[in-house]
């Protein structure tokens, strides 16, 4: 993993490039993000840092040992907290330390992961005359061999399962505004909340 922040998905407009093509990009609010712990091959058996999201959170809606680890590092409590791996040569970073889009540039790859919009109980034949419609229906074989072959496409659940997208390149970065343009498509609906990390 490399080093990244924290962001919601604002939605997705085009932009024009040098040559008048239009270039479909996704908007992300990334950041700020405070650095809320630090991890270490020694103490932890691998190096990565906690940062945070969204300083609004309030104390009420936290519980006391949620509490108790900003409050150890006099951070300000925050809606969300995740890990970020860190590899060799990323440089150092320190508890308390806050994180925004300038870590990224124009030009730069990046992985984006998110939870992909939920479509609920999805498949089933819709042809035919068919009048069970997202159920399963008769399944089985007659009676050889009177079972269920491993595999067989059924209708489920579709949606809702974490995805990451790489390789998906910085268009723009507006530090004043926290906004980070991606070129395409990143999974989740708008508002959705997401990962940005550097590198493929």
């Amino acid at each position: 993993m490399a080093i990244g922040l924290v962001g919601r998905k604002v939605g997705m407009t085009q932009i024009f490039d040098a040559d008048g093509t239009a270039v479909p990009v996704t908007v992300i609010q990334a950041g700020p993000c405070p650095v809320v712990q630090k991890k270490t091959v020694a103490t932890d058996g691998y190096e990565a840092i906690q940062i945070g999201f969204q300083s609004e959170a309030k104390a009420a809606r936290l519980t006391k040992p949620v509490r108790g680890h900003f409050d150890k590092v006099q951070v300000p409590y925050q809606r969300h907290l995740r890990e970020i791996r860190l590899r060799g040569g990323e440089g150092e970073f320190q508890v308390g330390q806050v994180l925004t889009v300038n870590l990224f540039a124009a030009g730069d790859l990046v992985r984006v992961s998110g939870i992909t919009k939920g479509r609920g109980f999805q498949g089933g034949p819709m042809t035919h005359g068919a009048m069970f419609h997202r159920a399963p229906g008769s399944i089985g074989a007659s009676s050889f061999p009177s079972r269920v072959f491993r595999g067989h496409h059924l209708p489920g659940h579709m949606g809702a399962a974490r995805l990451t997208v790489r390789g998906l390149q910085v268009v723009s970065v507006d530090p004043e505004k926290n906004l980070l343009l991606v070129r395409g498509a990143v999974p989740g609906p708008t508002g959705g909340l997401l990962t940005i990390r550097k590198g493929r």
